[in-house]
This record gives C-alpha cells, structure tokens and sequence, in this order.
C-alpha cells in the first residue's frame, strides 16, 4: 500500500471539494469555529442533562457529549491528538460536501431534541444545529449580483416578446 498507488490516492484525496472554491476563508472558519462552539455547548449541556434520574435526560445527555466529541473530531482533530485516527477522521470530513456535513450536523443535533425536549437539549444542541445551517447555506454558493439577474430577465424578456410577435405574425 505504500507504493506508487498509496501516494497517487493520497493526493487525489487531499484535493478540496469543488463545491468549496467558492467559498471564502473567513467563512470556512466561520463554519470550524461554530462547529467548535456547538461542541463545547453540546458537552456542557449534555452533562447537566446527565445529572437527573430520567433516562430518557440521561439517553440525551449521553448522545450530547458524543455529538460534542464528533464535532471536535471533525472540526478541530488538534483537540484529540490523544486519539490514533483523529487526523485521518478529519481528513475524511474535510472531502465531504458542504450539504452533506450539513445534513450529518443538523441531524446530529436533533436526535437529543426529539429524545427529550428540555430547554437543556434545545440550547446546547443550536450552536451544532447552527454549524450545520451554517455549512448549507455554503453549499447554496454566492449570492449573484443585481445587475447580472437583471440582464438575465430584460433577455428572458425580449425572448418572450420575440415569440410572441412571431406567433402573432403566423396567425395574420
């Protein structure tokens, strides 16, 4: 695995996604400084939602700290050098699409809610929630300008009027 096929896939690999040229940098660390937020908001609140006699508190708490846990994985494996994998972890994350983090951290931080509804759950899980917004609006791409849309429809405009005088011309 160390010949000339590992190499030629470890570059290929550390290759960014397309989808993310578009994005600028302070908006990439905009997205890794949320999801290092929500991890920490997660891991709090998923340890005070532990410290009751509920389960299904306790069944949330537990998937908080480890929504907390993969968030620092993938967001900041700097965090988790005591961990072999971290590194290869976050590599694998970083060639992911921007909606498919999005969908994989929005989905993180709703399970807790839908285990049990507390305000505990609801506050420690939306800076989470909000990182994975936040990589789905980068997926949508740049917003265009006004003066490039507005050519767009005085063309689409004069392509209707062109058709319509055409179809007017063939009933005469």
């Amino acid at each position: 695995m160390s010949g000339a096929g590992g190499t030629a896939g470890a570059s290929v690999s550390s290759a960014p996604p397309e989808q993310e040229e578009g994005v600028t940098w302070w908006y990439r660390w905009l997205c890794r400084l949320s999801g290092v937020l929500g991890a920490v908001s997660c891991a709090i609140s998923g340890f005070f939602n532990c410290i009751t006699i509920h389960p299904l508190n306790i069944a949330a708490g537990v998937w908080m700290i480890m929504n907390a846990f993969v968030l620092l994985l993938c967001e900041a494996p700097f965090c988790c050098q005591f961990i072999e994998f971290a590194n290869t972890v976050a590599a694998k994350v970083d060639q992911l699409r921007s909606w498919q983090k999005a969908i994989f951290y929005c989905g993180m931080a709703v399970v807790p809610i839908v285990i049990s509804l507390t305000l505990t759950t609801l506050l420690g899980n939306a800076v989470a929630f909000a990182t994975g917004v936040l990589y789905g609006l980068s997926a949508l791409g740049k917003k265009g300008d006004a003066i490039s849309y507005a050519r767009i429809q005085q063309q689409k405009q004069q392509a209707d009027e062109e058709k319509l005088t055409d179809t007017l011309e063939g009933e005469l």
